[in-house]
């Protein structure tokens, strides 16, 4: 019985390894290929309305950021505006409490709209049951393109999300050069 259950552990650590082996390094998003940041994790998405989806663990494994990448195509998507204001709503309580801040960039030839704010994110879908989860943030970053908007979004825990700030910049910028 130990060998067996020692050879399902080996089985499980060997299906791990070879998974994140893998892992892309590189994904493409619309007309964008985005380099994964090595500590970041692949996930597969069930929706068809996430064009990629990663993860970036904390130290202990235990509540990961999540980083999702839309893309709906030519004059879909809502625009940047809406889609800020979107964001901003998925949070309890009013703008100025949640440490919003937009900031308007350009990166070779395209605009780039950056999102930011923390507090009390409400996960899950629009229009369904939330799930409030207090002491979080969102960086979020919005890329103009004739051939439709590419939205990626960060949430999760403040201190993971605040940290992670500066790989997803240079994720969304290197794709643009």
């Amino acid at each position: 019985m130990k060998r067996i259950s020692t050879l399902v552990a080996f089985a499980l650590c060997f299906a791990f390894a070879a998974s994140s082996a893998d892992a892309p390094a590189t994904f493409k998003v619309s007309e964008f290929t985005f380099k994964r940041p090595e500590k970041w994790e692949w996930v597969e998405s069930a929706s068809p309305m996430r064009k990629a989806q990663l993860k970036v663990p904390d130290t202990e494994k235990k509540n990961p950021a999540e980083v999702v990448f839309f893309h709906f195509g030519p004059s879909n998507g809502g625009g940047v505006q809406a889609n800020v204001e979107r964001w901003y709503g998925q949070f309890e309580g009013p703008r100025e409490k949640l440490n919003a801040k937009m900031e308007e960039v350009t990166v070779g030839k395209r605009k780039v709209t950056y999102v930011r704010a923390e507090g009390t994110y409400l996960s899950g879908m629009p229009g369904g049951p939330r799930t409030p989860q207090p002491n979080s943030a969102l960086r979020g970053a919005i890329i103009e393109s004739g051939e439709g908007d590419v939205f990626v979004k960060m949430t999760g825990p403040k201190g993971i999300v605040e940290s992670a700030d500066g790989d997803l910049r240079k994720m969304v910028e290197s794709a643009l050069k």
